[in-house]
């Protein structure tokens, strides 16, 4: 028992370094307590979960693919919903386009699309240069940019349905061949009733048109006999340059099943009308 005491009985030297051991010890286990419940707020990099990286790939190659789709030209007055979708347009931007196209306009410009619909300057940068506007709209606004013109008092201008064929020569571009058929073209009309007519001469660039109607205006419209719409027949529609009759007979079916017409512009739900030609079929139809 004795020896057992022995055991437990130190000097005061002794006792001074197991209570600083004991003290070191304390102190060890409370710095790693302390570091191992505190975040490290150090420069190692952020790990994230399996799961959210795998997400965020996905995310990444869906918009890179998304980018890489190339967007074919189009009519923008033709949009569909799902077309409108896919270029990024929102149901309300879609409704006004819609909306405008009920009325029987069209949208000839990528300044008069973001008008109606009001999308984004960012969204119209990225869409609008798949545009495609008809042939018909371009040689439109040349014509409208000609008639701002101020022709020169020295210039003299010529009546372009008394020209005769060796005048039409002495324009750049105007051949023999395209000489004869604008002639033919203007003899079928009946005459000119307005400059833009020479633009829908088949083969006659608008370039060429351009110069010409610096030199041949319609100076005096002939008088025509304008056809009534809701008493035609087909054959006096099809009688009309721009009137097939195929597309007459569809003018006569249309009216029959729809009663008459109450403007002229409700030709452009007619199948098969052509809508670029509604402003020139117009100058001779009446109701």
């Amino acid at each position: 028992m004795n020896n057992f005491k022995s055991h437990f009985k130190f000097n005061k030297q002794e006792r001074s370094g197991i209570f600083f051991l004991l003290l070191l010890i304390i102190i060890l286990q409370g710095v790693y307590f302390y570091i191992k419940t505190k975040p490290f707020n150090g420069d190692s990099k952020i790990v994230v979960n399996t799961v959210a990286q795998s997400q965020l790939d996905s995310l990444r190659l869906l918009a890179l693919q998304k980018e890489s789709i190339k967007i074919f030209s189009f009519n923008p007055n033709y949009i569909t919903d799902y077309k409108g979708y896919m270029l990024g347009m929102s149901p309300a931007e879609l409704d006004r386009l819609f909306a405008f196209r009920k009325t029987g306009r069209f949208i000839n410009s990528a300044e008069e699309f973001q008008q109606v619909t009001q999308i984004s300057d960012s969204l119209l940068m990225v869409i609008s240069p798949s545009f495609k506007f008809p042939e018909w709209n371009k040689r439109k606004k040349a014509a409208k940019v000609h008639s701002n013109i101020r022709f020169e008092k020295t210039l003299q201008v010529k009546d372009l349905n008394l020209a005769t064929a060796e005048d039409l020569k002495a324009i750049n571009g105007i051949g023999e061949k395209l000489s004869a058929r604008i002639i033919k073209f203007r003899d079928r009309l009946g005459g000119f009733l307005v400059n833009d007519q020479l633009f829908d001469v088949y083969g006659l660039e608008p370039e060429v048109v351009q110069r010409a109607l610096h030199q041949f205006r319609v100076n005096d419209p002939p008088s025509i006999q304008k056809i009534n719409i809701n008493k035609a027949t087909a054959e006096e529609l099809s009688r009309l340059v721009y009137i097939s009759r195929d597309l007459a007979e569809k003018i006569i079916s249309f009216r029959e099943l729809n009663g008459a017409y109450d403007s002229s512009d409700e030709l452009l739900n007619v199948e098969s009308f052509p809508v670029e030609r509604i402003d020139r079929i117009k100058l001779y139809l009446t109701l």
